[in-house]
């Protein structure tokens, strides 16, 4: 989410993990390009907030069921209910504190705001798994897919599933940070966070700070729609900001799992929407979700992230087919090339078999679920493991989380690493 999750985000997504650039066929650097920040820089461990007093997300209960999502498992699926239902105390908004973590993703930043994930921004894997879920009617297909990403693979712990939503929170992530290294949290660049993000400037041209909301992004959205956040709109979006980002910033990367901006962008219109408003994607309700505030002049300020008032849920969970149907949709709109730049030009990226010289070679949206799936799923050789990240563990962990039918339904190529 910035990816949203974004949730989107979802849902900023990784550009650019190292172990990817091992795969065979896979011939150019760029997907290394991790920048994890040093002492004193935006997002390190040493700026990171830090709240002492970190309680769990409350469950939802038979009071206020929600989706009925526990304990990582798969909820009802029903859509259509009102977030936070009247009466919920412990899902009501309230603005963070300064101890309080935040990230790149308006989704998840809402979500802790509303009690759905820790308030204090440290998260675990069924924890974010029910969130998404009981606030958004996420499918569970999806969630466990982003979740599996997002802690298996990229930023959290594989022992204690646990993940920092913004800054570097290792201390209280890891395991045992001797051992782990930094966990540097949906902040990290080229894991999770990318470049080209809805709303956040790319790590090099923010100075390191690709987390913060960048009113003037937001405002280049809102024009570019007419404030009306339809796909077509949102596609025409996505195209500007890839643009603006491969036009001016030297380090610009954009790997396989960037073109997850595209599925996140689709969360704006597909996940944000209310049932009270008929689900149309407006400039109130969109602005709600990413903190965005209309100043006199004209600009656009922060303020905390939260869910509309009177806002009801999708009537349908938003499954992963439903994101690789839309990012085919987004993408196809305005196809841009995979890749990055080099010494002032742009060098295409080759991903055999769905990426070459830079362009995607699928024909329809299984092709991009299948490009998901391959970027946690290939094989990895054991010879590889604790040189590049993520180790064969972290993979099979993944897998473990995300297996299933529908990748061999989809004619996708089965994994070696299991």
């Amino acid at each position: 989410m910035k990816a949203v999750f974004a949730i989107s985000s979802l849902v900023g997504l990784s550009a650019g993990w190292a172990f990817v650039a091992e795969q065979p066929g896979v011939d150019h650097y760029l997907l290394k390009r991790q920048q994890t920040p040093a002492p004193g820089q935006p997002g390190g461990a040493d700026t990171c907030p830090f709240n002492p007093d970190h309680k769990d997300a409350v469950p939802v209960n038979d009071k206020f069921p929600y989706n009925y999502a526990k304990n990582g498992l798969p909820g009802r699926g029903l859509g259509g209910y009102l977030v936070p239902a009247i009466g919920d105390e412990d899902h009501k908004y309230i603005a963070p504190k300064s101890t309080d973590i935040r990230g790149p993703c308006p989704g998840l930043n809402a979500a802790a705001n509303h009690g759905f994930i820790a308030r204090d921004g440290i998260t675990k894997y069924t924890e974010l798994i029910d969130a998404v879920q009981n606030a958004y009617n996420m499918g569970y297909d999806l969630a466990n897919f982003l979740a599996a990403i997002s802690i298996y693979i990229a930023d959290g712990d594989l022992v204690t599933s646990k993940l920092s939503i913004g800054c570097d929170a290792t201390t209280r992530t890891s395991v045992n940070p001797a051992l782990t290294g930094s966990q540097p949290g949906l902040d990290g660049h080229n894991k999770f966070e990318a470049d080209t993000s809805l709303t956040r400037n790319d790590y090099f041209l923010g100075n390191g700070d690709n987390f913060s909301f960048n009113g003037t992004l937001f405002g280049q959205m809102v024009n570019t729609t007419g404030g009306y956040f339809d796909a077509y709109g949102m596609a025409k979006v996505r195209y500007n900001r890839y643009v603006d980002s491969r036009t001016r910033n030297p380090q610009f990367s954009f790997g396989p799992l960037a073109i997850f901006t595209h599925g996140a962008a689709s969360f704006v219109y597909e996940m944000f929407p209310s049932g009270t408003e008929d689900y149309r994607p407006t400039l109130a309700n969109t602005a709600a979700f990413f903190g965005a505030k209309k100043e006199r002049d004209g600009s656009w300020s922060h303020i905390p992230e939260r869910i509309p008032d009177n806002w009801t849920t999708r009537a349908t969970p938003y499954t992963f087919l439903d994101v690789a149907a839309q990012t085919f949709k987004l993408y196809t709109q305005y196809p841009v090339g995979f890749g990055g730049n080099v010494n002032g030009q742009f060098v295409g990226l080759d991903f055999p078999p769905y990426i070459k010289g830079g362009n995607f070679t699928g024909t329809g949206p299984s092709d991009f679920a299948c490009l998901f799936y391959q970027l946690i799923a290939g094989p990895i050789p054991s010879s590889l493991n604790g040189i590049v990240t993520p180790t064969v563990e972290a993979l099979a962990a993944a897998l473990k989380a995300i297996d299933g039918p529908q990748w061999e339904n989809l004619g996708c190529k089965i994994p070696v690493t299991k």
